[in-house]
């Protein structure tokens, strides 16, 4: 054992017990439940409630959902069961739904926390989303150890305001928005049973758990006043321990005891070896120790060569055989909570259990430790930079604890000593019968299967973004959203349901609303861009049309006036009302609607997508959730577009190129035809707003601060050259590669716009969507 560390029998070991959710259950909790005091929280009570719908308006906003997915005879029955549905069983069950919403923070809660803690596939592809942190911009502090050390006391700092209640709360163009998520962050885990999951928290959680090449360490990292008790000094001191002693477990061991490998099988096959593992009282107690950790820190000890491989390690590991041996960080995982992933060369991300929580919270988390790794650097060139947080180090960590004269009392001595034992990091030793090794070994074997299956590609699209996009007056969702449409569209022949959440957080307890991006104003759009008969004027009219039709609907489903999760509610409850009706009397079958193909249509989301900008990140993603689909998410930058696109078995490469293609077509014929519209001048063109802008950039004459080098304004003012619009262009790979040429000089380098670093950027609520 290296130095450093402790035997998880030695002292200081965590005295862990089981904790039954010593906060308030995530379903039919009030607004002040499992909430502490102080800033942080004081907005819940104002908070409105989700509003339930009519029942007239979801109807109608369904229809228009199915109708480009559905032939007209397949329309026209759906039509009338929907009529009957108005007529029958509709207004009956909505008077429950209101009854029912009468007692709890959220109509929709309930139901909403049983459909992830119920599904009973694996949550590694198919539920855990991850993001990619920006790189480090401090040279000197993104190595493996020093990136790692600092983000946990970032977190830790989070953690420390969080609970103290200081920490500010979210809001969006001065609307406040809901906290509840944020208590379901840490000491958070998704516990399998034998009838299905449930959610387990420990408010009072101050350890944490490291992960080294399958090996589980932990040690205390707070004090009893949430404070932080590591400097960073000691931090990288115990995470070198760790590194020292996990490197020497030989390849054909680390496999044989990565217990976190059980978190990916499917739920009732992991709560069999979970129960397994509880029968020993050792192994309980390490259960407890991981399962109440605050987060769990992944220590890759490889380097992702290529954004691709990057996205894949931080959504399944990596797969990678030594003689015949899994080595991949695959086995470095535990599925169940909240994990910091850092690889060999300082990449950093986070892979994050979604039931209790959504993107825009573990945003806003990622946001501040991000910014605050900036601050530090900034701290120590100039003393007088102020942190994020409020948190300070705890007294009592190693090397404080002297009074005001330079004496150390007897007592502080001891708690002193008592904080360095506590601190130290132990290792978590398993005691493996031959039924557990043989689970962790087919475990391994399944989830690599999978990770072979799945298919992680991405597109850092940087010819332009949202400046460019808003300086032609659409919205940058919008556009983009148009863009999978159309390059779907392109490569199958056909619209398909397409997911797209809204946030409802400025409701209590809100959550999200599922917008279905495919409507008729969009079906229309792609039938158009396709046509070679259609006009380049023809086209982008319908591409405004159909951005202006998008943008109503997700604010409309932001507002709590979409349909998804209405009729999720109303079917849901009917069958809760069913299941507790006296055993004696009838058993009704579903309404209709439920059963009708249109609702099964609408619920296989062949594109789930999700749009989640922010300057903190690089990249982020998550699997598709039906086999024949794409996970898409994306971040909108001011001078580029991210995609990360996933699937399984699919051509995701080359839905990829196809989406490129669309945004360099759409872009050239934007400004043709502003070109075009011009006649006063060859160069320039009168947007929108009248402002005169430069047809290559789309940016207004004189602008300085754009990040365009000239030599990148003159590639592309060429833009306008390229190619046919529409179908042609998509299916001729030589026009696409001239396009991708004209990003190049005449040397053979690259000609790209300047990445502009985010440091002192303000990161503003609203972005994070």
């Amino acid at each position: 054992m290296a130095p450093g560390l402790m035997s998880s029998e030695g002292k200081g070991v965590y005295n862990a017990q089981a904790v039954e959710n010593k906060s308030a259950a995530l379903t039919n909790a009030s607004d002040k439940e499992g909430l502490g005091g102080g800033r942080t929280f004081e907005g819940q009570s104002q908070l409105p409630h989700l509003p339930i719908p009519t029942l007239e308006e979801t109807c109608e906003r369904y229809l228009s959902s199915l109708q480009p997915l559905q032939s007209p005879d397949q329309h026209a029955t759906t039509k009338h069961v929907v009529e009957e549905f108005l007529k029958n069983d509709g207004p009956i069950i909505q008077k429950q739904l209101q009854e029912y919403a009468s007692t709890r923070a959220s109509y929709i809660e309930e139901f909403w926390d049983e459909s992830y803690l119920q599904a009973s596939d694996s949550v590694v592809l198919n539920l855990n989303p991850f993001f990619i942190l920006e790189d480090d911009p401090t040279p000197t502090r993104g190595n493996q150890l020093m990136r790692t050390a600092n983000l946990i006391l970032a977190s830790l700092a989070f953690i420390h305001d969080l609970r103290t209640g200081v920490l500010e709360p979210d809001s969006v163009r001065g609307t406040p928005l809901d906290m509840f998520q944020y208590t379901r962050l840490f000491a958070t885990s998704r516990i399998p049973t034998a009838n299905g999951c449930r959610m387990q928290v420990e408010p009072e959680s101050r350890h944490i758990v490291v992960m080294r090449r399958g090996q589980i360490y932990w040690f205390e990292a707070l004090d009893e006043e949430h404070r932080p008790l590591l400097t960073e000094r000691s931090m990288l001191g115990n995470l070198q321990a760790i590194m020292r002693d996990a490197d020497n477990v030989k390849v054909e061991d680390v496999a044989k005891g990565s217990v976190g490998i059980l978190t990916t099988e499917k739920r009732p096959i992991w709560s069999m070896y979970r129960e397994h593992l509880r029968e020993d009282s050792h192994n309980r107690k390490c259960l407890e120790v991981v399962d109440t950790a605050l987060f769990v820190v992944c220590m890759d000890d490889s380097e992702p060569a290529d954004a691709a491989e990057l996205s894949n390690n931080m959504l399944c590991g990596t797969y990678k055989l030594q003689r015949g041996v899994q080595s991949g960080t695959c086995t470095n995982r535990w599925y169940d909570k909240l994990q910091i992933i850092v690889c060999a060369n300082g990449a950093a991300g986070i892979n994050f259990e979604h039931t209790g929580v959504d993107g825009h919270t573990v945003l806003r988390y990622a946001a501040d430790v991000y910014t605050e790794l900036i601050m530090r650097f900034a701290k120590s060139i100039n003393s007088a930079t102020k942190s994020l947080f409020k948190a300070k180090t705890s007294p009592f960590a190693k090397g404080a604890g002297k009074k005001a004269n330079g004496t150390t009392s007897e007592i502080d001595a001891r708690k002193a000593q008592d904080v360095d034992q506590a601190t130290a990091p132990k290792k978590l030793e398993w005691n493996l019968t031959s039924k557990l090794a043989d689970g962790i070994k087919y475990g391994e074997t399944r989830l690599s299967d999978l990770i072979c299956q799945n298919e992680c590609q991405v597109l850092e699209f940087d010819m332009y973004g949202k400046n460019f996009i808003t300086r032609h007056r659409f919205s940058p969702d919008a556009y983009v959203q148009m863009a999978f449409q159309a390059a779907y569209y392109t490569l199958y022949g056909r619209c398909e349901t397409t997911y797209e959440p809204a946030m409802t957080k400025a409701f209590l307890h809100g959550r999200t609303e599922a917008i279905r991006t495919v409507q008729p104003h969009s079906a229309e759009f792609v039938e158009t861009y396709i046509s070679s008969d259609a006009k380049v004027e023809a086209k982008l009219d319908a591409l405004r049309e159909a951005c202006d039709g998008h943008s109503k609907l997700s604010k409309a489903c932001a507002s709590g006036k979409g349909h998804d999760r209405h009729l999720y509610a109303l079917y849901n409850l009917w069958k809760k009302l069913q299941a507790e009706s006296s055993p004696g009397s009838a058993k009704t079958d579903p309404p209709a609607i439920f059963t009708d193909a249109g609702y099964a249509k609408l619920n296989n989301t062949i594109v789930s997508t999700s749009n989640c900008g922010n300057p903190a990140l690089r990249m982020f993603g998550f699997g598709p959730v039906v086999p024949d689909g794409f996970g898409i998410g994306y971040i909108i930058k001011d001078d580029g577009i991210t995609v990360c696109a996933s699937s399984k078995h699919l051509q995701t490469k080359r839905f990829l190129d196809t989406l490129e293609a669309y945004l360099l077509d759409t872009q050239s014929m934007i400004i043709e035809t502003y070109k075009a519209a011009n006649v006063r001048a060859k160069s320039t063109y009168i947007d929108h707003a009248g402002v005169e802008c430069d047809v290559r950039t789309g940016l207004p004459i004189g602008s300085k601060s754009n990040g365009y080098s000239q030599d990148y304004d003159d590639v592309v003012g060429q833009g306008h050259q390229i190619g046919q619009s529409g179908y042609s262009f998509f299916g001729d790979d030589a026009k696409l590669a001239a396009s991708r040429e004209m990003g190049r000089s005449e040397s053979g380098g690259e000609v790209r716009r300047k990445r502009l670093a985010s440091v002192g950027k303000t990161i503003l609520y609203d972005e994070y969507n």
